[in-house]
């Protein structure tokens, strides 16, 4: 029987890629989330019967043990960006990555693999750093041979970056951003994937990997590069950060007053904290280079998920084309 590999969050942005690379391995895969309802659309990523979503609790160890136990290796993708209530970043992001990684080694699971971020760091400025730190100590506690994956701002076709502020580019004139100066390092969802799948393989050491793509760039550029994309002329507007510090606390505000039942989309006042460190590869870290995985560039990934913010969505190209075409 093939073998099988249990992935927490399987269901997100990065887990169902990871999900469908282990499909295409041969693996069974089991796809671990809240609402399993809700991802069958992982089911196709292999023949019938080989790709199944379980529903899970990762603030319950029984609900953990469940959809642990008999599998080979386990993938840990479950991350949050909110402060509040049960799915808080202390309960996902440190107490759960511990559990999951203590029940994996109690039932006999062979490899895991635990996605964290850029930014780990028990001595974060945010919660959310802090959190990932308290996590990452947990697991490796634990289960002292897992790999650990720190991926700058994960780009792809389901991303909450580019897509984010391409939509709002697509509405305004003005694309406000803080601290535009922070760099980052995008990396493709697929590299992060595929370092995952080298983890469950057994293909890498044991440790700690930053993963980050081929460029450096500020927050500003990315915007810049964004809008070229999308073949969009917007202002810029780099919010000083007193102003932006009160606008996050009003967006804050209004959500704990709602009760959460109105969501703060736009910045968080952790997040702002996050944005006042670079979010890049450290120099020396283990990183796609060791895992023998070419990075993507931005370029060759960009215009195929946001051409649908450009004026004329997919058939900009064609229009374009007919220009010159008259020009001719």
């Amino acid at each position: 029987m093939s073998r099988l590999v249990t992935i927490l969050g399987g269901s997100g942005f990065v887990g169902r890629y990871i999900a469908r690379a282990m499909a295409k391995e041969g693996w069974r895969v089991r796809v671990a989330c809240r609402r399993p309802n809700e991802a069958l659309f992982v089911k196709p990523y292999g023949a019938p019967g080989q790709v199944e979503p379980v529903a899970c609790n990762i603030r319950d160890d029984a609900s953990v043990r469940a959809v642990i136990r008999g599998a080979d290796a386990v993938v840990n993708c479950v991350g949050t960006f909110d402060r509040g209530g049960k799915n808080n970043f202390q309960a996902v992001q440190a107490d759960a990555p511990g559990r999951i990684a203590r029940i994996a080694t109690e039932e006999g699971v062979q490899a895991l693999v635990h996605i964290s971020a850029i930014g780990a760091d028990g001595d974060s400025p945010s919660i959310y750093g802090r959190s990932k730190a308290a996590g990452e100590a947990a697991v490796s506690a634990a289960f002292p041979g897992a790999v650990i994956l720190r991926p700058s701002v994960i780009f792809g076709t389901e991303d909450g970056f580019f897509n984010r502020f391409g939509a709002m580019a697509a509405l305004s004139p003005v694309l406000p951003v803080a601290k535009a100066w922070t760099k980052f390092q995008p990396v493709h969802v697929t590299d992060v994937a595929q370092a995952a799948v080298k983890g469950v393989l057994g293909q890498a050491s044991p440790g700690i990997y930053e993963l980050g793509g081929p460029e450096i760039a500020s927050f500003r550029d990315l915007m810049q590069k964004m809008l070229g994309v999308i073949h969009r002329r917007r202002l810029i507007l780099n919010v000083p950060t007193p102003i932006m510090k009160v606008m996050a606390f009003a967006f804050d505000m209004v959500e704990a007053m709602t009760l959460g039942l109105v969501r703060n989309k736009m910045i968080t006042r952790d997040q702002l904290h996050s944005l006042g460190v670079d979010n890049v590869v450290a120099p020396g870290a283990k990183g796609l280079a060791d895992l023998g995985i070419a990075p993507t560039a931005m370029e060759a990934v960009l215009p195929e998920y946001l051409w649908r913010y450009r004026a004329s969505g997919q058939y900009a190209a064609i229009k374009d084309s007919a220009k010159n075409l008259k020009k001719a």
